[in-house]
């Protein structure tokens, strides 16, 4: 069992380190899918509480995952952004904004959901950017596990508003433009100085026998630690139709199987992530 994965007292401990996968990809790739698959794995596994953060304003983890955002991180920062807030009523700044962060953790069993919201608008958000940074990088001590969501931009990485990335993923579909696009992405995360342990490319939709030309190649050039692809499924396409989560769905699925397979590859602490899995899943 790995030692993160222990106990069910969610809150109780403040973690010295955790392992946080950060995924990104163009839209229409699946990126959101595999980051709600990931979360129902590690949840499957018994590795508790995960942190889920929607970082892409365009995302839908949160529907993904069978729960509601009512209030977005990009929305309290812009009701924060004045300095001078919360003095009035005796409360500093940034013990106003870890109140309003807080309220706006959706709760649910084996996970908490958090959601980035919109980017800035006009003006200078140095300051807010900076204090909510801290907030967040202090909430996220509480999870042994955080699997963010990404815009394909990667600001909010570029930001450091975590500690740091253990895992990148790059997802990107089958065909040569899916295949170009993972290299952009990795040429995006150079350029804007992205730092992370371990590097994975993820193909999603592949059909059988239709493996992308130049994958392994290409993996090979960027460093990638990890390649893996994942098939074409009607039975996620029609969770998805259907508005249905992603843990309503078994782990006999076949992407799901990818995933959970992908896991026992990690490792966290010097120690493979193996978890309790649970076999009545």
């Amino acid at each position: 069992m790995c030692a993160a994965c222990m106990g069910s007292d969610r809150k109780s401990y403040a973690l010295d380190t955790n392992y946080t996968i950060a995924i990104t990809g163009k839209g229409g790739t699946g990126k959101t899918t595999i980051a709600a698959a990931l979360v129902a794995c590690l949840i499957n596994r018994r590795c508790v509480p995960v942190l889920a953060v929607d970082a892409d304003p365009n995302s839908c983890l949160d529907q993904t995952l069978g729960v509601q955002v009512v209030k977005t991180i990009g929305r309290i920062r812009e009701e924060s952004r004045d300095a001078g807030a919360g003095q009035s009523s005796g409360i500093s700044k940034r013990e106003l904004v870890e109140m309003r962060i807080n309220e706006s953790l959706v709760e649910a069993q084996d996970f908490d959901l958090i959601a980035m919201g919109r980017p800035e608008g006009p003006g200078c958000y140095c300051y807010a950017n900076n204090l909510f940074g801290d907030v967040i990088r202090e909430l996220s001590k509480n999870y042994p596990y955080i699997v963010i969501d990404n815009e394909a931009g990667l600001e909010n990485l570029s930001r450091r508003l975590y500690s740091r990335i253990d895992l990148l993923v790059l997802t990107g579909d089958p065909s040569k433009r899916g295949v170009q696009t993972v290299r952009r992405l990795y040429d995006l995360a150079r350029e804007m100085g992205i730092e992370y342990d371990r590097l994975a490319v993820v193909i999603n939709l592949v059909r059988e026998g239709s493996e992308p030309e130049g994958l392994e190649d290409l993996a090979k050039e960027i460093g990638a630690d990890y390649l893996l692809m994942l098939p074409v499924d009607d039975g996620i396409a029609l969770a998805g139709e259907k508005g249905q989560s992603m843990q309503s769905i078994p782990m006999t699925n076949p992407v799901l199987k990818g995933i959970d397979r992908f896991i026992s590859q990690l490792s966290f602490a010097g120690e493979t992530i193996r978890g309790e899995e649970n076999k009545s899943a």
